[in-house]
């Protein structure tokens, strides 16, 4: 059997998760084993996701309590890069820079640090159509599509990745052809994202968030716009399916959070060592 060839994992963990009312902490330490309440426990959501990523090199991107999330995931051989400013997951890639510099491995995985059900054949799966494709997006097919982003297919490739705040003033039979979710996982070659950096890096978006509680406007550096990019430098972006949407469901507030861990009780989703 031939060896698993090592892949490099990124993993977006500095965000302050404003969602999760009643909880301060960094959300990727939320417990998918609830104790004496949901937010009480073990077995965190970001050990899973280390876990189940492929055999290989792994940056976590830190800042909202990083300290304890090195604690969390020491013993792990894990590299730490710093998100000084919290501007998007554009920005997140962009501070794992470093990281990226420094790793020898050919294939990258980008995944967010609250998605903890994804399975390591998914994450593989993903890899293995980087053969075809200089990316490869993750996607799903939900019930509902809410707020997701969709992505738009030519065929086999994925053109780019629309927002909901763009795609919901579509008219109704153009959202009725857009049936895919972008999870926020993705694949890619590490020379690519070398390259393309910089091209991120030029394309800030100007957004409106509550922050502490005051409406501030700041600029945020988008994953989805190297998708676009790739694109117009005529390189190829792929999309995998997963077959279950619960496995790519991310946990952004206390219910979701209390369904996580409900569907990891069940042991379809992995169970710890």
């Amino acid at each position: 059997m031939e060896k698993e060839k090592p892949v490099a994992s990124i993993i977006m963990a500095a965000g302050r998760g404003s969602r999760m009312k009643g909880y301060d902490g960094n959300k990727t330490l939320l417990p998918l084993i609830p104790e004496c309440g949901p937010f009480d426990g073990h077995w965190p959501i970001l050990k899973n996701i280390l876990n189940n990523l492929p055999t290989g090199p792994k940056c976590i991107i830190v800042r909202h309590k990083k300290d304890q999330v090195m604690e969390a995931s020491k013993g792990h051989r894990i590299s730490y890069c710093e998100q000084k400013i919290l501007n998007g997951t554009g920005g997140a890639l962009l501070a794992a820079k470093p990281f990226l510099n420094q790793v020898t491995c050919d294939r990258i995985i980008i995944t967010m640090g609250d998605v903890p059900l994804v399975k390591k054949q998914t994450y593989l799966n993903l890899i293995s159509r980087l053969e075809a494709y200089h990316m490869v997006v993750l996607g799903f097919r939900p019930d509902s599509k809410r707020q997701y982003g969709l992505i738009e297919l030519e065929k086999d490739r994925v053109t780019r990745i629309i927002e909901w705040k763009y795609w919901k003033e579509y008219p109704k039979a153009k959202q009725s052809r857009l049936q895919i979710c972008n999870s926020g996982i993705y694949a890619a070659r590490r020379q690519d994202l070398l390259v393309h950096l910089q091209d991120l890096a030029s394309m800030p978006h100007r957004v409106s968030k509550e922050i502490c509680g005051k409406w501030q406007t700041i600029e945020e550096f988008f994953i989805t716009d190297l998708v676009e990019i790739l694109n117009t430098k005529g390189k190829k972006v792929g999309y995998e399916l997963v077959a279950n949407p619960q496995e790519v469901m991310g946990v952004d507030d206390p219910l979701a959070l209390a369904k996580a861990q409900r569907l990891f009780a069940t042991g379809a989703f992995g169970k710890p060592n």
